[in-house]
């Protein structure tokens, strides 16, 4: 019965933290807690050592697990600016590719472009595929 009991204070406390504490998650630690506590009770220990049990379980979630949680949410995304970021993005020639060169429309600019081996070639409007970017050169292969 104990177990049931902590099941349901786990859920409400959970509940309780997407409702009221806007990712504040210390009543998602208790939640936590409560559903350890749950597990704990289910070997038909006393009230005492559940009480116990959900004391030490919670200090440890809120010392160890919630600023873990915390850090990692507020982390600002990276942003890769390099050109490295451009590799796997689509590009449309502009003037015909060879491997002695030519041109392609990528991401808004118009980038010196080659592709990739010797015997292709590229026409005009062909959406191809920038496999590396050398320099200021996209090598290109066909979608």
């Amino acid at each position: 019965m104990g177990a049931l009991i902590w099941l349901i204070i786990a859920v409400a406390l959970m509940g309780l933290e997407l409702v009221l504490t806007a990712g504040e998650l210390t009543l998602l630690m208790l939640g936590l807690a409560a559903l350890g506590t749950a597990g704990v009770a289910a070997f038909g220990v006393p009230l005492g050592v559940e009480v116990v049990a959900f004391a030490l379980i919670s200090v440890l979630m809120l010392l160890f697990l919630k600023p873990a949680l915390k850090s990692r949410i507020n982390q600002a995304p990276k942003l890769d600016t390099s050109v490295k970021a451009l590799e796997g993005e689509r590009a449309v020639v502009v003037e015909s590719v060879s491997s002695d060169g030519g041109q392609v429309r990528l991401d808004g600019s118009i980038w010196s472009a080659r592709a990739l081996f010797p015997d292709v070639h590229f026409e005009e409007g062909e959406s191809v595929h920038v496999v590396s970017i050398e320099g200021t050169t996209a090598i290109v292969w066909k979608d």
